[in-house]
């Protein structure tokens, strides 16, 4: 498994110098530069030196004028603190950086990263779940991440309090990657200080975030999506319907991920977001075993078995993400008959209910009277 990875494009030339590093994290770092941005000026100009010099006129062609680079001292300032807590930054196509993330199309051009770097070519698996979560929770994640990490699979999480924090300590052992919201060098919640201290002796902290950052609410689905492109499988052990989970298993159904999740009782509220995965095609995990499996299947492809005349097709992940965007793009404030949508979009009423209640508990749509649907404002 450990010889497994994900096609991609070459990466790009590795940083020669230590002028060139400084370059790139300086055209990162500047204004209305965000990573597609940084992509564009890098294969446009060839050298992030180059892109820094042209920068000023693209901005000025867009309207914005008075453009200033990142002032240079910032960037000597970052770098500096990074030294000096013991944190290397990792530039994509440098021999750290790991192969997974190439595959996603909003891979982080450079991140910075503590610990024991050797582990980020390992496979992972990622656990998420509840930060409130039961003790029934804690107790699953901490035992699949023992179990995963004794199996030479490195176990990724959020670092978060509740089932992050149970998966890290179970993982411990193998090594564990912690994908930071903040700065690498900012632990939230403060309550996982010593285990953020811990994971240093056999795993890794990375952060795409500058250094000293306080995190902030908008960053952490920006960091869930690291957490799912590093991962071969995203395991939701516990969430709610209305969960950062969710999120990181949207993005791994889009970077083409296995999404897996652990069943709960539907009167817990902290399973429903888990058994709405499930229902819609994720994969059931009872222990580490059906983990295991379903990532060694998918890269072992087994011809198609014939479907029997009538068997009923299985709800698709990808369908299923599908039709929420279809149905958020016909609604609108104004009410609309639930036959009429289903007409619209050539739906079954079978296939467009559940979706339906899906997003009715999200908040994204209202029921009226009269069987009548809208977008929430």
């Amino acid at each position: 498994m450990a010889g497994q990875h994900y096609s991609f494009d070459p990466p790009p030339l590795l940083p020669t110098t230590e002028e060139d590093t400084v370059n790139r994290l300086r055209l990162l770092r500047s204004r209305r530069v965000g990573i597609a941005t940084y992509r564009r000026l890098m294969a446009e100009h060839g050298s992030a030196e180059a892109a820094l010099a042209a920068l000023p006129a693209v901005a000025k062609a867009s309207g914005v004028a008075d453009y200033t680079l990142c002032p240079l001292d910032h960037i000597h300032a970052e770098l500096d603190r990074g030294r000096s807590t013991g944190a290397q930054l990792v530039v994509e196509g440098s021999a750290y950086y790991p192969t997974a993330l190439l595959d996603i199309p909003d891979a982080p051009p450079m991140f910075w990263a503590m610990g024991q770097l050797d582990i980020l070519q390992r496979p992972m698996v990622a656990l998420v779940g509840a930060r409130n979560a039961s003790s029934l929770g804690t107790r699953m994640a901490r035992k699949l991440g023992k179990d995963l990490a004794a199996e030479g699979i490195t176990v990724v999480s959020g670092l978060a309090r509740g089932v992050d924090a149970a998966a890290h300590l179970g993982a411990m052992a193998g090594g564990t990657v912690a994908v930071q919201a903040g700065g690498v060098d900012t632990i939230y919640p403060v309550e996982n200080a010593g285990l953020a201290h811990d994971i240093l002796t056999t795993g890794v902290r990375l952060s795409e975030m500058p250094m000293g950052l306080q995190p902030q609410a908008r960053h952490f689905p920006m960091r869930n999506r690291i957490i799912s492109g590093l991962a071969q499988a995203v395991v939701v052990v516990e969430a709610a319907a209305k969960s950062g989970s969710l999120i990181t298993a949207r993005n791994a159904l889009d970077q083409g991920r296995e999404v897996m999740a652990v069943p709960g009782h539907p009167f817990d509220a902290r399973a429903w977001g888990c058994n709405m995965l499930i229902r819609d095609g994720a994969a059931l995990v009872r222990g580490a075993d059906d983990i295991l499996e379903a990532i060694a299947a998918r890269h072992t492809p087994e011809p198609a078995a014939p479907q029997p005349a009538a068997a009923r097709p299985t709800r698709d992940l990808r369908q299923t993400a599908a039709l929420h965007r279809e149905i958020l793009e016909r609604l609108g404030p104004s009410p609309v008959a639930e036959d009429q949508l289903m007409r619209d979009l050539n739906a079954r009423a079978t296939d467009i209910a559940p979706v339906l209640v899906d997003l009715e508990l999200e908040g994204k749509i209202q029921r009226q009277a009269g069987g009548l649907l809208a977008r929430s404002a």
